[in-house]
């Protein structure tokens, strides 16, 4: 009986050793590689530019007649390059601007962007209206083209504050017209200076932005009546050169003009 007790114990460890080293013989299983990352989106596509708009162009009024305005008025959407012919240029995407066509006239404003352009026209009729004659024409070679704009040139003149060209002033700048065309025509080389004035109430800076809007408002009435604009140039003088220095309002009237000089 002690002799089997033996012989099994051997039989037990030599059968756990076989297990043993069975067990060591095998490969650790090994684990799969991770999943590939998911490729990431592709970013969406840039919107597309919008397209340049012009939601109104007017003018009002539409029937004019010579010497009178139309005041045109604009609003555009979505541009970076907006002008109007006829000589008006460049101009922001909402806003108005005076015309005074002495002949039927179209306006056309063009509002360019990166999606596009966009135009539109308005006309304005001109009737001819009666027109005071001009002055008689000065003797040819007595006088010179200053002395001529000395002698006959008239001041146009503007209510407290304001640049708008009003109805006296538009029938003094159309014979200024008429007087700056006979006198180029003698001399192609005048030029001439138009000066914006004001009164003396406001302060020095103010004044001078708004002699400045004075000038420029006369020149293109002049310009849109035919006058080169090429041979006209402005200055603000502001209050600082007034004819009349009373506080009175018909002293400060005199001093509110568009002054016509021979350039330098």
């Amino acid at each position: 009986m002690r002799l089997n007790q033996r012989t099994l114990s051997v039989a037990v460890f030599t059968a756990l050793l076989l297990v043993s080293v069975a067990g060591c013989g095998k490969k650790a299983p090994v684990a799969p590689p991770p999943p590939a990352p998911a490729p990431a989106p592709e970013p969406p596509p840039p919107p597309a530019a919008l397209a340049p708009r012009i939601n109104s162009f007017t003018a009002e009024p539409r029937n004019i007649e010579r010497g009178q305005s139309a005041t045109l008025r604009w609003s555009v959407a979505n541009a970076t390059d907006i002008t109007i012919d006829q000589g008006l240029g460049a101009v922001q995407a909402n806003g108005n601007r005076q015309v005074f066509p002495s002949n039927t006239s179209t306006y056309t404003l063009t509002a360019r962007g990166a999606g596009g352009t966009d135009t539109r026209s308005v006309t304005v009729e001109v009737s001819s209206g009666a027109l005071p004659p001009p002055p008689p024409p000065a003797p040819k070679g007595t006088v010179s083209g200053s002395d001529m704009l000395t002698r006959e040139a008239q001041d146009a003149y503007f209510d407290y504050d304001k640049a708008d060209i009003r109805e006296d002033a538009r029938a003094a700048l159309t014979r200024n017209a008429d007087l700056l065309k006979r006198i180029f025509a003698a001399d192609p080389s005048f030029m001439v200076v138009i000066e914006g004035h004001c009164d003396e109430r406001g302060s020095a800076e103010y004044n001078l932005g708004l002699g400045d809007r004075r000038a420029t408002a006369a020149k293109e009435f002049l310009q849109q009546l035919g006058v080169p604009a090429d041979r006209m140039t402005t200055i603000s003088y502001g209050k600082d050169r007034p004819v009349c220095t009373d506080a009175t309002e018909e002293c400060y009237q005199r001093n509110r003009r568009a002054h016509m000089a021979p350039g330098r």
